[in-house]
């Protein structure tokens, strides 16, 4: 059937040869159907013929270039270049950043002093070997001393100029020489025989007048010094302190050499074109203790496909693999590639000192300090407003990144610790002395005691939320938790601390996993606007052991060393190992380092402070002093016990009021402790009137001036004391607020 007139040709064919012409690619036909010609844009093309070699094809019909208007694309080069202003550049700071970094310098002068004191040390051992070895060179030195005089006075360096005159024929010129060296040994003869009566002179004067000491002084001065002209230049006298290992200087051939060998196809194919296929937009510095290189890799090219071979870069370098540390710029493109390049392993490098190991008391409003980055700097987080999540594979330094922020949290005063140790080895138990709440255990008694405190934590939210509602707008503007607020202890809103380490035995209970995640999954979303801080940590980070509504919700994460993708996600968020934050690439030397997200901008490399066991205990006690004396012991670390249920079976409220005999109002405290000790020996060893004052100070009740009488005299006097009122009066309204989770009024 033949075609309609007014159909378009489908098959392009022109009438008179039927050939089937494609529509040029720079032709842009309407949308709407009319048929209508519009501008074609196509870039330009440098070569004239070539632009009017190919007929432009409009509607089945060729046409010549000339009716169609061709529109450039691109802008004129250098059209922004006029405005230097509206440039985008880097500025390179103009002090050095550890310059300007009180730690960076400290390092530096304690490297120095250390170096300076070792030298010292290293040199003075070996004194008397060096004096022997200067000594056995004396006549050496003094037969090249000679020697060298008599050169000098023969004008032995002017030979080589004379026999050059002679060699090329020129007697004038030697005539001259001859003459002035004539003029030269006159002078030099007579001075080095006056230096020798000189000598002499002095020699006698010294022999016939000098006391002993002096002579001796100068004889071992003399024969040092011709011990050192006597010495040969490849046999130095002292020996080197130290030997050094100078890391190789990081140049731009090292980084594209070894990017070269990644067998990243696309990288071969823009290395195979020259070597302007990977650019360096800022030049490579040093950086800490290392360098620096921000690169810009070929077309197509991402930072993860750099961070997944990590050791062939680093083989590439011929560096450790600890070295090396590739990591995306998170404020460019994916392409841009920052590569610190270190001196020395990360894993074998000194860790440096907790700031707080020795002195110092932390406020959890302010960051506390937790580890140090792979260039040697300092890392802090914040606590307060935030939850922690610390995942990571068994034997890798999990425990010990949780006992950096128990530490820290024990420090402040104000905290109240609570503390589950759900592997059983004790690990934890440093801070036991500090803690409300404290157990350790993977028995199911020890399960139910953590899911109690996750339980009141839940309830304290409800309190918590009233209380702050409740408060006058000036006290509380931002309607959460201040410093101003959690200091007062009328008000009950003081941070809390839930920490438990091996959480997956909790969520992954039969009995318990479902509350669990829903009481954790509140208390981590409603809990840091109220003061209430969860950290949990665990060695087996999946979704069966780790709820979603959980890892979903912290804020701050630190991962260490994982096995696979989903490990690496679970902790460090979702999408975080195919933007190159991966876990996965550290070794098993890699002990303690991890990468850290949500404490700064960007995630961070990250080695947690080395505490042990007897450095803890040292600090714990610090952190219960610090407490004793701002009267905020409770619970656990005061003696009070609980039961499988959770519910305090006996508290120090209620052991002092036991201890008041029948038709006793009031008791001195040294009493009060002594009676504690009889009848609880094993939970209140060691009570003194000190340690009861702060064990109650907490619930409101302070020791006062009573009236009793010495059973040793029988004289009546006033002490230290308590009433017995007061001590009832206080143990009700403790159990009222615990049964009803509020403080006495049920809503």
């Amino acid at each position: 059937m033949a075609d309609h007139p007014h159909t378009p040709n489908t098959d392009e064919q022109t009438p008179a040869t039927g050939a089937v012409h494609e529509p040029a690619p720079d032709t842009v036909h309407d949308d709407d159907g009319t048929g209508a010609r519009v501008l074609n844009f196509r870039p330009r093309s440098a070569d004239p013929v070539e632009r009017s070699a190919r007929p432009t094809v409009v509607d089945g019909e060729i046409v010549d270039d000339t009716d169609v208007q061709h529109v450039a694309v691109d802008p004129p080069a250098g059209t922004d270049l006029a405005l230097p202003w509206r440039r985008e550049v880097s500025r390179r700071p103009v002090v050095e950043p550890w310059l300007r970094s009180r730690e960076d310098i400290a390092a530096a002068a304690r490297w120095a002093a250390g170096w300076a004191w070792h030298s010292t040390g290293f040199h003075t051992v070996r004194a008397p070997l060096y004096a022997a070895r200067l000594t056995a060179r004396a006549p050496r030195g003094a037969v090249t001393a000679v020697a060298g005089a008599a050169r000098w006075a023969g004008d032995a360096e002017s030979r080589p100029l004379r026999e050059q005159a002679i060699r090329s024929g020129e007697p004038d010129q030697y005539l001259r020489l001859t003459a002035a060296r004539a003029e030269r040994i006159t002078v030099r003869r007579r001075l080095l025989a006056a230096a020798v009566l000189g000598g002499a002179g002095a020699l006698v004067a010294l022999w016939t007048f000098a006391p002993p000491w002096l002579l001796a002084v100068l004889l071992v001065a003399g024969v040092l010094v011709l011990g050192w002209v006597g010495s040969p230049a490849d046999k130095p006298v002292t020996g080197r302190s130290v030997v050094t290992h100078r890391p190789t200087r990081l140049t731009s051939e090292m980084v594209v050499r070894a990017l070269g060998a990644l067998g990243l196809g696309e990288m071969n194919k823009a290395l195979a074109k020259g070597p302007n296929g990977i650019t360096f937009p800022a030049p490579i510095t040093r950086d800490g203790p290392g360098w620096r290189a921000d690169v810009d890799l070929p077309f197509g090219v991402t930072v993860t496909d750099i961070v997944e071979r990590r050791d062939r870069l680093a083989s590439g370098l011929r560096r450790p693999l600890g070295c090396v540390w590739p990591e995306p710029a998170h404020d460019a493109h994916a392409g841009r590639l920052v590569l610190w390049v270190g001196d020395q392993d990360m894993s074998q490098a000194r860790p440096r000192p907790w700031p707080l190991a020795a002195h110092g008391e932390v406020d959890l409003f302010k960051p506390v300090p937790f580890g140090a980055d792979q260039r040697g700097r300092s890392v802090s987080l914040l606590l307060m407003f935030s939850n922690v999540l610390i995942g990571a594979m068994p034997r890798v330094g999990k425990t010990f990144a949780l006992r950096v922020l128990l530490l820290a949290c024990a420090l402040d005063p104000t905290a109240q610790l609570r503390i589950f140790e759900l592997k059983g080895t004790g690990d934890l138990s440093p801070m036991e002395g500090c803690a409300h709440r404290y157990a350790s255990g993977a028995d199911d008694a020890t399960l139910e005691l953590a899911m109690e405190s996750l339980r009141e934590l839940y309830a304290e939210l409800n309190t918590r939320a009233k209380r702050i509602r409740e408060l006058p707008r000036e006290l509380c503007p931002e309607n959460k938790v201040t410093p101003q607020i959690s200091g007062r202890r009328d008000l009950g809103l003081f941070p809390i601390v839930l920490a438990v380490d091996e959480c997956q035995e909790l969520f992954s209970h039969p009995d318990f996993k479902d509350e669990a995640d829903r009481l954790a999954t509140g208390i981590i979303k409603r809990g840091p606007a109220m003061g209430i801080i969860l950290i949990l940590a665990t060695q087996r980070p999946d979704a069966k052991s780790l709820p979603t509504g959980v890892s979903a919700n912290v804020g701050t994460r630190f991962c260490l060393r994982v096995m696979g993708q989903t490990e690496n996600d679970m902790v460090l968020g979702t999408s975080a190992y195919k933007n190159g934050i991966r876990a996965t690439t550290f070794t098993a030397k890699d002990k303690g380092i991890g990468y850290l997200v949500g404490a700064a901008d960007e995630p961070q490399i990250v080695r947690s402070a080395y505490i042990d066991a007897p450095a803890a205990e040292t600090i714990a006690a610090r952190a219960r002093a610090l407490r004793e004396a701002a009267g905020t012991l409770s619970g656990h670390a005061v003696g009070e016990t609980t039961e499988q249920t959770g519910g305090p079976s006996r508290s120090v409220l209620g052991d002092v009021a036991a201890v008041f005999a029948p038709g006793e109002d009031r008791l001195w405290s040294d009493v009060i402790a002594a009676r504690l000790v009889e009848q609880w020996p094993t939970t209140y060893t060691g009570t003194t009137p000190a340690t009861l004052a702060a064990a109650l100070r907490p619930y409101g009740v302070e020791p006062k001036q009573v009236w009793g009488t010495d059973p040793q005299t029988g004289d009546g006097r006033n002490r230290r004391g308590y009433h017995r009122d007061a001590i009832t009066t206080a143990w009700e309204t403790a159990e009222r607020r615990r049964r009803t989770g509020t403080d006495g009024d049920t809503e």
